[in-house]
């Protein structure tokens, strides 16, 4: 990943695989691996330093699923401890879409690209990302303030 020549920034979490996340064959559900994704994103953002409730209470806003492309590639199965990772591959105004991925040991199982929109947490429109919170996505936290600092 590369946002406009930042550095790279990648997060991934370990969550074991739950009889609940399978079907009759002890493989995992396809859906459940959506929730997989949510899983990490969550605790992406909280190793950002942002809990859900604070983006709605601090900042106004909430990240919905806007679209999402995945491909199963192979399974994973009852109790494996798989790798979830989220990195970051494109920012907008609005938006940030991430890249994720599911592995097994060294194996990859399904990518998914998920597009999230920033919306008001009252009427669900659009909103900019809060700078803040868009430079914890693009690793560049704590810059925009000295940047701002300097120019005063």
């Amino acid at each position: 990943m590369n946002c406009g020549g930042r550095a790279e920034i990648a997060f991934s979490t370990t969550i074991r695989v739950y009889f609940q996340d399978t079907d009759a064959g002890e493989v995992v559900y396809h859906g459940a691996y959506l929730n997989f994704f949510e899983r990490a994103r969550t605790e992406w953002l909280r190793h950002l330093g942002f809990e859900q409730p604070q983006l709605m209470r601090r900042f106004g806003v909430m990240f919905i699923v806007r679209s999402l492309e995945v491909k199963y590639m192979r399974p994973a199965r009852l109790d494996d401890l798989v790798d979830v990772s989220v990195e970051v591959s494109r920012m907008g105004r609005a938006q940030v879409t991430l890249a994720q991925e599911v592995r097994n040991k060294n194996e990859s199982l399904v990518r998914a690209n998920v597009n999230l929109a920033c919306v008001s947490t009252g009427e669900f429109r659009p909103q900019p990302l809060p700078e803040e919170i868009g430079a914890a996505f693009s690793g560049t936290a704590g810059t925009t303030t000295n940047k701002r600092n300097a120019k005063q």
